[in-house]
């Protein structure tokens, strides 16, 4: 938000910024979601409360998609809408944890996971990863006995892009059921995986809360509408909660998620474009000097080690933005420990946007 907050400054002083820094799709909301919402309001139906889980047709849609991407029978009931993925995290941290538990994350991970836990007075862990695991979790350093209560894995990674393996997936919900540890995924990246679909963590357990979004592959950022799926046995629970936090998800952005599920073409159009931004950093980012890579499966972002330049990641993303107008993350934001060496390219700009980018940083990366 800092570095967003400094290029806008620099927009309004007149420069031009190539803005790669922010998980924000470029593209609009799909039609069919902005017609659906059109059509509702013409009829002048009020926009009011709904029922605290969401619109039944919504949560019969949701439940759909799961049986057209992933085959599962997946009863609706299980479905729950949030306000945005970040209300489905603090309802299932509520529902799952109680004060002076811990939940244990690979590193480098997003960094509200931590944010929301502690301001819960949860505590966040980490646990043992490395570039050749993907940053995801390493199944061989889980411990037998945990002394933590959760374990929450995304995939695709934000800011990494990285999908857990079909058998790194298998693992953790083997271990996670054998340790009695309760499992969060977060897969809010869902839709956007580029040689290989993302598997649900619900294809190997049902003992798991899953989260998702229509704010990255449904390009609905600002809409503020997500879901989660939960155990049967934790509806009521939830949705107790839900009641008295949120009340209930905004009833505009639910009609309009109702047509966005109908948008695939227009939205897969969006993903090309993606694989193509992906493809163009990574053939270039390389011969930039960023060399360490774990190559994204899905998401939009390449996540890499600085060159050796002698400077860190935050001075380093500061310098690239006011003499290169290039907007880019600080790894700080998402690895406490490590993250002064890294850095977060985001590519789900236009293709011409990413390509100035290339350039730009090619030029500043010459002027050293």
């Amino acid at each position: 938000m800092d570095v967003m907050e400094a290029a806008r400054q620099l927009e309004a002083s007149g420069r031009d910024v190539v803005h790669m820094e922010v998980g924000q799709p470029g593209t609009p909301a799909p039609k069919t979601a902005t017609d659906r919402l059109m059509a509702e309001i013409a009829t002048g139906a009020p926009m009011g409360y709904t029922v605290a889980l969401g619109l039944p047709e919504l949560r019969r849609g949701v439940a759909q998609l799961y049986r057209n991407r992933h085959g599962i029978d997946l009863n609706p009931d299980r479905v729950i809408v949030t306000p945005g993925s970040s209300g489905a995290f603090i309802l299932a941290f509520l529902a799952l944890f109680d004060a002076g538990d811990q939940v244990a994350m690979a590193t480098p991970s997003y960094p509200a996971y931590k944010n929301i836990l502690r301001a819960l007075d949860i505590a966040p862990v980490g646990v043992s990863s490395s570039i050749e695991s993907g940053f995801q979790p390493d199944l061989a350093q889980l411990p037998e006995n945990p002394g933590f209560q959760g374990l929450l894995v995304a995939s695709p990674a934000n800011p990494t892009g990285t999908m857990l393996s079909d058998d790194q997936l298998k693992g953790v919900a083997q271990w996670s059921a054998a340790t009695d540890v309760s499992l969060i995924s977060d897969e809010i990246y869902h839709g956007l995986s580029y040689e290989s679909p993302a598997k649900s963590a619900l294809e190997v357990t049902d003992d798991v809360i899953v989260v998702n979004s229509f704010a990255k592959y449904f390009s609905m950022t600002g809409w503020r509408i997500g879901w989660m799926v939960v155990p049967e046995s934790m509806i009521r629970r939830v949705e107790n909660l839900a009641q008295n936090f949120f009340i209930c998800s905004s009833h505009a952005s639910q009609v309009a998620a109702m047509g966005a599920l109908e948008g695939t073409e227009e939205l897969e159009g969006h993903r090309a474009v993606y694989a193509r931004n992906r493809k163009q950093l990574m053939d270039a980012l390389p011969g930039l000097g960023f060399t360490d890579i774990a190559p994204p499966d899905g998401a939009f972002y390449i996540y890499a080690k600085l060159p050796d330049l002698g400077e860190d990641s935050p001075e380093f993303c500061r310098r690239l933005l006011q003499d290169g107008g290039v907007a880019t993350t600080t790894g700080l934001d998402f690895d406490d420990l490590h993250g002064h060496q890294t850095l977060r390219f985001s590519f789900a700009r236009t293709e011409a946007e990413i390509a100035e980018g290339i350039r730009r940083l090619s030029e500043f990366m010459q002027k050293g």
